[in-house]
């Protein structure tokens, strides 16, 4: 069977792969130091495993799971952890493989061999039981066929229209199926809600004008793009904009 393992710390991922060396039917096919590193090479490479680190800087595990759940054949999870407690009895209670560091030979060999593919609600309840939880760094989309990673920091924003959100970002717009509101809870200190309809980068606004019809738009940066405010989010746009 295939391994993917995924540690920010060389010495953890030179750990994993010696143990795996002693089991001969499982073969390492690649290492990743991050979690968007992880999500591209579970793509790629289509292993049946993935051993995984939580806390990595940047795209944590916990996230790059949540992505790599979207694959169509999704690979088996096992998480890396150094947490104890009640976040370990989360794990426990969903049922998703973990092995706590430092990693035992007995103890991987018995994670590999009940490894199971975590689905949404068991991730988003360990996401809820982990310490320090933050939101994502990046947005996943379905593109023709592929998984596509939209880092938050690039994107301009949300739009919704009926069941589908448009996310505008740097390289063009994708569509996902995500209520906006859920996104505004997640990202809600650096998107701006301007419409029932749409979400703004805080860092994109340029200002807020007239238009011929008498209401008000917002100018994106850069592009210049003009987005409608309803009336009921104008005042809080205008104050929004006398902090800039």
């Amino acid at each position: 069977m295939k391994v993917l393992i995924v540690d920010d710390e060389q010495p953890a991922r030179e750990r994993l792969a010696s143990l795996l060396e002693r089991m001969p039917e499982y073969e390492v096919v690649a290492n990743a130091s991050n979690g968007l590193q992880a999500v591209r090479l579970a793509q790629q490479l289509e292993p049946d495993i993935v051993l995984l680190d939580i806390r990595m800087p940047g795209m944590d595990g916990l996230e790059a799971a949540s992505h790599i759940a979207e694959m169509d054949t999704p690979p088996a999870v096992i998480f890396i952890t150094a947490y104890e407690g009640h976040a370990i009895e989360a794990f426990e209670t969903q049922a998703v493989g973990y092995l706590l560091k430092p990693v035992r030979q007995e103890r991987l060999q018995e994670a590999l061999e009940q490894a199971g593919r975590p689905n949404r609600a068991q991730l988003g309840h360990l996401q809820d039981s982990t310490p320090q939880g933050r939101t994502r760094s990046h947005i996943c989309a379905r593109v023709r066929g592929n998984l596509e990673l939209i880092p938050v920091e690039s994107v301009h924003y949300f739009q919704a229209d009926q069941k589908y959100v448009t996310v505008r970002h740097d390289e063009g717009e994708v569509l996902i199926e995500e209520p906006l509101k859920a996104l505004e809870e997640e990202f809600g200190e650096d998107f701006l809600r301007i419409h029932r309809n749409a979400l703004v980068a805080r860092s994109r606004f340029c200002g807020m004008e007239k238009n011929n019809q008498g209401g008000f738009e917002v100018v994106l940066k850069d592009s210049g793009e003009r987005l409608e405010v309803s009336r009921r989010h104008v005042a809080e746009v205008r104050r929004f904009l006398k902090t800039l």
